[in-house]
């Protein structure tokens, strides 16, 4: 809808760089507050979100790249064209590296693990609704065509040229709904960390509600052909189910543990 925020000659500022910077900012801002609220070590925290994000970044171009390899084993020079360093990438590639480095961080510094985990949820899913808004600006994550009320259909040629997403055809507005669905998730996860919890059950309730509401976002994304369907359901969906399981198993650990423990008394 607006790939370009500000364009003077040559120089641009694509928005959904802004927003994603935003985003980002936004998640560090808001876990840096519930960390310094819970007694965690800020400072620690803070470098935390900073070099989860970094691996963030890696891990969604490299997830893209993997899901698209036999096109890039073919046209090698395109790992570094324009348009591969201007996608945004996977976010589930992103999540896996950022949980990795996260987890080697916190041991390093023995930050209580699910603790932090914790105090980290609500601001990533703050962070990605505001980066979704840029995927939306930018016309990248299209869904697939439909003719519902609220469909959108994307005009500008920039957006078209730098992701490829059809013009003039309207199609379900995915970005729109994967925000949304952060947004409420949000919320939800803001007023559970508020109240008492045991370590684990904010981002396994994350992990549970957001990997959900993407397994459902998936029927209606436009799918490249090279991303393969593995029985009937695509590879972000199925990363999703194992993501769902590992937040319930979160939020139902502790209090499997603590049945355990009162029974053998």
């Amino acid at each position: 809808m607006l790939p370009n925020l500000i364009q003077i000659g040559s120089f641009f500022l694509p928005t959904y760089g802004l927003l994603v910077a935003l985003g980002f900012m936004t998640a560090l801002w808001m876990s840096s507050r519930l960390a310094r609220a819970a007694g965690l070590d800020h400072e620690a925290v803070l470098n935390l979100g900073i070099y989860s994000g970094l691996a963030a970044l890696l891990g969604a171009k490299a997830l893209l790249i993997a899901l698209d390899f036999r096109y890039y084993l073919q046209f090698p020079s395109e790992l570094f064209s324009m348009a591969t360093l201007r996608a945004g990438g996977i976010f589930y590639g992103g999540l896996v590296a950022a949980l990795a480095t996260a987890f080697f961080y916190m041991r390093r510094k023995k930050l209580p693990g699910l603790a932090t985990a914790d105090a980290f949820a609500p601001g990533l899913a703050l962070g990605h609704a505001i980066g979704r808004l840029g995927c939306f600006a930018a016309g990248c994550c299209w869904g697939v065509p439909t003719h519902l009320p609220w469909a959108v259909t994307f005009s500008n040629p920039i957006a078209h040229e730098r992701v490829g997403v059809p013009l003039g055809e309207p199609l379900h507005p995915t970005q729109l709904y994967e925000s949304l669905a952060e947004a409420v998730i949000f919320l939800i996860l803001y007023r559970r960390y508020a109240r008492p919890h045991r370590p684990g059950a904010v981002i396994g309730l994350y992990l549970a509600l957001y990997s959900s509401a993407r397994f459902l976002v998936e029927f209606v994304r436009f799918h490249d052909p090279t991303n393969a369907y593995f029985g009937p359901l695509v590879t972000e969906q199925w990363i999703a189910l194992a993501l769902v399981a590992l937040g319930i198993w979160l939020m139902a650990r502790p209090a499997q543990t603590a049945a355990r423990r009162h029974a053998s008394t």
